[in-house]
């Protein structure tokens, strides 16, 4: 899906998206419970709950609007934290708008086996076992089934016939109740809100924990912003419409229904204990008769459907975005041929919902769960519209974004203790996609996470990160190569590249001038001129040290550099090696040797050899360095494994899947992977080598007494002319 062809959700669909999730579902399923829990004082917990929901909104617009990608939470915490970081986040939103997709799968139940036993008392049919929980049960996973068909077929998502016949039925339930509160007896307003807090202050406290869900929906918006036309314009607007839509419909309804909506010798707290499912509709068929009961009824079934879908069709966005960062596998990014459809996320989101449905079974218990996790993940998304204005540079305190996170924190305490079942899914979530992610997806998270930060020049900056390439130069003839590699190897935006020369003490100390100093002068000169033609502002040390290489080792962790880069032209000369191995033990970094001829630009080259060893050790530097390479210009990248003629075949599918899967995970461009056999690896890679413009090798740092440069990296180096790079992740 290309980014402009993806973009086919206007203004309207986009806010029918976060309208098709809040409004009429969680209202209708869970204000029995509310009003249960805080009696009258239900309206105050429902404002209380808008109240956040609005501080909320604000930072979810400022990210969609700074970030118009698929993904909301999980794309937002990607950007401005780390990748396992930003793994949790999406794991948990993802889980959160499938339990609330569980949440309006069995409040459809309840409606449509109610309105199903309703009708079939009209023509005197009585089927008590219809509101039995199998019933429900087997109408939820029906729902699911019918939700979900759609989102396989086309990418908008469905229909919006549902979300529009459910704002009708809400207009009509409030203009009923409207008439019927101006016809009540004068008093009768008091009469309801006394007593006011018939639980105090927790039971306020409580309906806000159990109905925050009510409110959810507007983040689904961010979910699919990227397939949202004119998204920096469309999605904050959808945001807020959507949202404000749902409090002008759920205040003035819950106002009708506490004062108009029981009898006013029952207290609203007692009804709502009573029958909390069907609390809403016995309201309704009081002061609109059996027309309000069918009224509710009908939109309890639509708002049911469309929130449903709705938390389907943003859930799956979510586990695309996951997948397409390889912080879920890759397998679940697959879209469907001709309709640009994640069809196995929507699927396996779909069959998660269906197994929580036949776990939990339980309205309120579901509810409860739901509003957790959102209230946890909504904090996140405060905490990354606050680091975000920070690293961006903006001025002033983010009174928005810290308010609503601290007040979404502390209901989400409260929430955890109170219903602690609730606590427990999470955990229990959490643990899961913990023992998920780093017994399996971390390598490959990581690995396009490295590939990332070498692409966007925000990554780094959001992140607050600032990584330093060190360069040691010794020598003005190859300090434009090393400046050019450095330049690849220097994160974009906020990288920085730090330039050495160390200057041997004078031999007499009358006598300062020496040659190291015209040395210095010349060297420096030259690096400088090489780094302002590649756009680049480095940092210049020249020291004096009588060891240039514990110099090296010393700048290297007082400056806490990430990437050291060393220039052996010659690999083979006495000493070379010992030095480069000491060197590689003592920095704390990710080491490059480059060997190349003078005055080499690593621009001209077009054919990039990556010889595999089956090994991964090297994979996040090399990710990194080739996504850098990249960034310029496409490439003729060959991925290649040589291996003995007298393999088993098995051995040998073993060896090409597992060639096939690195060359995926660190090309960031188009490529193609060879596995070769041969009876002389040693010559056939140094063949394939002196034929390329550049080989790029990882090297093992040696074991004691081990050594660094092995036969066949000395027998490259001797056969071939080719320019190397030699790469070692840190320890």
């Amino acid at each position: 899906m290309t980014e402009e062809s993806g973009r086919h959700i206007g203004l309207l669909g986009a806010t029918g998206v976060g309208v098709g999730a809040i409004v009429g579902g969680g209202i209708l399923a869970l204000t029995g419970v509310a009003f249960a829990s805080a009696g009258p004082a239900a309206l105050v917990a429902f404002a209380a709950n808008g109240a956040i929901a609005a501080l909320t909104a604000v930072s979810f617009a400022r990210l969609a609007r700074a970030f118009p990608e698929s993904g909301g939470t999980y794309t937002f915490a990607k950007k401005v934290l780390s990748v396992e970081i930003a793994f949790s986040v999406g794991w948990v939103v993802w889980f959160a708008s499938i339990v609330a997709a569980v949440l309006y799968a069995l409040g459809f139940a309840a409606f449509a086996t109610e309105a199903a036993a309703r009708l079939l008392a009209l023509v005197a049919v009585e089927v008590p076992w219809i509101r039995a929980p199998l019933p429900r049960l087997v109408v939820a996973l029906a729902a699911t089934a019918f939700a979900t068909v759609p989102l396989l077929m086309r990418a908008a998502g469905g229909a919006q016939w549902a979300t529009i016949g459910k704002l009708v039925v809400f207009a009509a339930l409030l203009a009923g109740g409207a008439v019927a509160w101006l016809r009540a007896p004068a008093g009768t307003t008091a009469e309801a809100y006394d007593p006011f807090l018939p639980q105090g202050m927790l039971g306020i406290a409580h309906a806000m924990g159990y109905t925050f869900i009510a409110l959810q929906g507007f983040d689904l918006i961010a979910a699919v912003g990227g397939e949202v036309r004119d998204p920096r314009r469309n999605l904050p607007r959808a945001i807020y419409i959507s949202l404000g839509l749902a409090l002008a419909i759920y205040l003035p309804l819950l106002f009708l229904i506490t004062t108009v909506g029981v009898a006013p010798e029952l207290p609203i707290e007692a009804a709502a204990a009573a029958n909390p499912e069907g609390l809403v509709a016995e309201a309704a068929e009081r002061f609109l008769g059996p027309v309000g009961f069918w009224l509710v009824l009908v939109a309890g079934v639509l708002s049911m459907l469309s929130a449903l879908q709705a938390n389907l069709f943003g859930a799956s966005r979510v586990a695309f975005a996951l997948a397409r960062d390889r912080t879920l596998p890759r397998w679940l990014g697959q879209l469907r041929s001709g309709a640009g459809v994640p069809a196995v996320a929507v699927a396996l989101t779909a069959g998660g919902v269906v197994l929580v449905i036949l776990a939990v079974g339980d309205v309120a218990s579901a509810g409860a769960a739901s509003s957790l996790i959102f209230l946890i993940s909504f904090a996140m998304v405060h905490w990354a519209a606050i680091l975000a204005r920070r690293r961006s540079g903006a001025r002033g305190f983010p009174a928005v974004a810290t308010i609503g996170a601290l007040l979404c924190l502390a209901l989400a305490v409260f929430q955890g203790f109170a219903v602690p079942e609730a606590g427990r899914v999470v955990t229990l979530w959490l643990g899961a996609g913990a023992a998920l992610y780093f017994t399996w997806l971390a390598p490959g998270a990581r690995l396009a996470d490295a590939s990332a930060e070498a692409l966007d020049p925000d990554h780094a900056r959001l992140r607050g990160r600032s990584p330093l390439v060190l360069v040691p130069i010794a020598n003005p003839t190859s300090a434009a190569s090393l400046v050019a590699v450095a330049g690849a190897l220097r994160t974009p935006g906020t990288g920085r590249l730090l330039l050495l020369h160390v200057v041997p003490p004078p031999e007499r100390p009358e006598s300062p001038e020496t040659a190291g100093l015209r040395d210095a002068q010349e060297i420096l000169a030259e690096s400088l001129r090489a780094s302002f033609e590649r756009e680049l502002a480095p940092e210049t040390v020249v020291s004096v040290a009588a060891d240039p290489w514990l110099e090296i080792v010393r700048v290297a962790r007082t400056r806490r550099c990430e990437t050291l880069l060393v220039g052996l032209p010659q690999l083979l000369a006495a000493g070379a090696e010992a030095r480069t191995e000491e060197l590689m033990q003592r920095v704390p970094s990710d080491v490059v040797v480059l060997r190349a001829p003078p005055r080499w630009r690593i621009r001209d080259a077009e054919q990039i050899l990556v010889p595999l060893g089956g090994r991964r050790d090297h994979g996040h530097l090399r990710a990194r360095l080739l996504a850098s390479l990249a960034r310029w210009r496409p490439r003729t990248l060959t991925f290649v494994r040589i291996v003995p003629t007298s393999m088993p075949a098995e051995a040998l599918r073993r060896a090409e899947r597992e060639a096939l899967a690195i060359a995926r995970d660190e090309a960031s461009g188009p490529y193609q992977v060879e596995v070769v056999a041969s009876d002389d690896p040693g010559g056939e890679l140094t063949r394939r080598i002196a034929a390329c413009d550049l080989a790029v090798l990882g090297i093992r740092r040696p074991e004691r007494r081990g050594r660094l440069f092995g036969e066949l990296v000395l027998r490259i180096a001797r056969e071939t002319a080719t320019p190397l790079l030699l790469i070692s992740r840190r320890l």
